[in-house]
């Protein structure tokens, strides 16, 4: 297993940093950019969304198309895809033209993640995925933690080949996405059975484990494998009003959290090393809580008690009195709660769904729980525009969290 995992996470784990540089780079790109093409916070906030509406309607199509095409193929169509539309965002000129990069950005992206967790279960027996999980997802916070700076960086570079700092940042981010991409396919290995790089020993072994699993939780979940069943069934759907809590959080912060901090007054390079902390303190706490889930075996409270800490945190920022201090201690607690939670979530998911469910029901709950971003962010962009605070826009996120958080715990007493 561990030759399996030096061979594929790495590149799987590069793949999703990019992606999420490229998803979410255009909070920093907001420090600027809002301003140039004539964006106010409500349009901010609903074109941030918009991308999650595209993402959501291909999401289950892309994950049925890759089980079809194999996953070489199909995640490289999707990074080169992305890469070029998140280039052309350099483009924008005003907010229609926003609002649509956001939505081909979303419907080109789309398949990725669940595409990769689909892979995982493929590749990993359920005992080892929390951990798996969980090492291919700290490139998320790393994306935020290394991007932040590198982002602020970018839009210091105002006038080279006369273009803004912000549409070069689009440009150069956007290029390993599709380089990236052209490789993949000389990179993975579809399935266990094709892997040159493994004896046929390993092969065997790793092979009958999976099948073994698989044929074991098909028993468990009969009559979920004809689609409409699966989209339709109560504990993917409550599965996916879980992952909201965490995602909607997640997503809206990697968008608004530069914002929130240069509101302090600080300088857009100040905003990226202060933004980057939360990531960084989430990246290292991911990979124990994880590799903890997996020791133990439980997931229930590994993917409960982080949701909680996202509610309870994102509920006290109002209270903070505009400190900054107390504030960035705060979304420290929030960012690392949304990260943590993933590992064993996703681990607990794919063990209640069977081999022949899990394409369809894996991009189910990331795509209904995704559609937290679209809400959170709009509902974020408009309490701003209508208030003027950040703490009190990030109160709906909060409610997202402990509502996934109360689901859980009944999910988890009905299964």
């Amino acid at each position: 297993m561990r030759k399996v995992a030096w061979r594929l996470l790495p590149i799987l784990m590069i793949g999703y940093f990019i992606a999420f540089v490229d998803r979410v780079n255009v909070g920093f790109a907001a420090l600027q950019m809002n301003h140039a093409i004539g964006l106010n916070a409500a349009a901010f906030g609903l074109g941030g969304g918009l991308f999650y509406l595209t993402y959501v309607l291909f999401e289950i199509p892309s994950n049925l198309a890759m089980q079809k095409v194999g996953a070489r193929l199909w995640i490289a169509r999707i990074m080169i895809s992305w890469g070029i539309v998140s280039a052309c965002t350099a483009f924008i000129t005003g907010p229609n033209s926003f609002y649509t990069m956001r939505i081909l950005l979303g419907a080109a992206e789309a398949g990725f993640f669940p595409g990769v967790i689909l892979y995982i279960t493929q590749w990993f027996p359920a005992a080892y995925r929390a951990r798996i999980i969980a090492i291919f997802m700290v490139a998320v916070p790393l994306s935020s933690f290394v991007g932040s700076p590198l982002s602020a960086a970018l839009l210091q570079l105002d006038g080279l080949f006369g273009m803004q700092g912000w549409q070069l940042m689009f440009v150069i981010e956007a290029a390993p996405a599709v380089l990236l991409g052209l490789m993949v396919p000389w990179l993975l290995t579809n399935k266990p059975q094709q892997a040159a790089w493994l004896d046929q020993e390993e092969k065997t072994w790793l092979v009958r484990q999976l099948e073994s699993e698989h044929a074991a939780a098909g028993k468990a979940n009969k009559g979920t494998h004809r689609l409409r069943d699966i989209l339709l069934n109560r504990y993917v759907l409550a599965a996916a009003l879980v992952y909201a809590g965490a995602s909607g959080a997640s997503q809206c912060l990697s968008l608004w959290q530069p914002q929130i901090i240069k509101s302090f007054g600080l300088s857009t390079l100040e905003t990226g090393l202060l933004n980057s902390v939360p990531f960084g303190v989430a990246a290292l706490l991911m990979l124990w809580w994880g590799n903890h889930s997996d020791r133990t075996r439980e997931r229930v409270w590994h993917s409960g008690m982080p949701l909680a800490t996202v509610a309870l945190s994102l509920t006290l920022v109002p209270l903070t009195h505009a400190s900054l201090a107390l504030t960035v201690a705060l979304l420290v607690l929030a960012v690392t709660g949304t990260y943590i939670f993933k590992g064993p979530f996703w681990a607990l998911a794919s063990e209640w769904m069977p081999g022949a469910a899990a394409a369809a029901g894996l991009a189910q709950v990331n795509a209904v729980g995704n559609l937290a971003g679209f809400a959170g962010s709009a509902l974020l962009g408009a309490i701003k525009e209508a208030t003027g605070s950040f703490a009190l826009a990030l109160l709906p996120i909060a409610a997202i969290s402990a509502i996934g958080c109360v689901t859980l715990r009944l999910l988890a007493r009905k299964r």
